[in-house]
């Protein structure tokens, strides 16, 4: 299976984008190539260093990028984490890429007591692993109708009842929220 193409894109690529690529590499690396970049490399801050650890994720060995033209003409999937790069992204001269934005506050500007601060970064933290965690869903329950609409074509063609790789409970679940949205 090809791995889609993700680019996580930030001012600085210190915080936010740096969240997100920690988080997406955990939560679904065998599905997804993950890389992300800024407008400017700042460093990878050790506040974001330190709730990512708090969650379960290091990302003490990533790197501060700046955004690589050939890995942005690439990607599949080219999120904004802040409206700064969402602005100022260099010019996508790539068809395949969906381009999405998710705005979240920049915890690096937090001000006030250090305990006020790192609040910021877990808020900002958990609020990027929820907008992966919902982006996840709806791709895996994507690709669940389009086996299924696969496998029924089959078996109208058939004639014949395919097993499914999917647990018989995974199937009534997904038809139970189908039915509820």
């Amino acid at each position: 299976m090809d791995k889609k193409l993700v680019y996580f894109l930030c001012t600085g690529n210190s915080c936010r984008s740096q969240m997100a690529e920690g988080f997406l590499k955990a939560l679904g690396g065998d599905q997804y190539e993950v890389k992300s970049a800024g407008l400017e490399a700042h460093g990878l801050n050790p506040r974001a260093v330190q709730v990512m650890k708090e969650a379960g994720v290091d990302i003490s060995h990533h790197t501060s990028d700046v955004i690589d033209p050939e890995i942005l003409s690439k990607a599949d999937y080219i999120i904004t984490l802040c409206g700064h790069a969402n602005d100022n992204c260099p010019v996508v001269r790539n068809d395949k890429a969906e381009r999405w934005h998710w705005g979240f506050d920049d915890p690096a500007k937090a001000t006030g007591t250090e305990e006020e601060i790192m609040a910021k970064f877990r808020e900002v933290r958990d609020s990027i692993k929820n907008a992966l965690n919902n982006s996840l869903k709806k791709a895996n329950n994507k690709k669940f109708i389009q086996y299924l609409n696969k496998t029924f074509k089959k078996q109208r063609e058939t004639g014949f009842l395919l097993e499914s790789p999917f647990p018989i409970s995974t199937f009534y679940l997904l038809t139970a929220v189908s039915i509820v949205l």
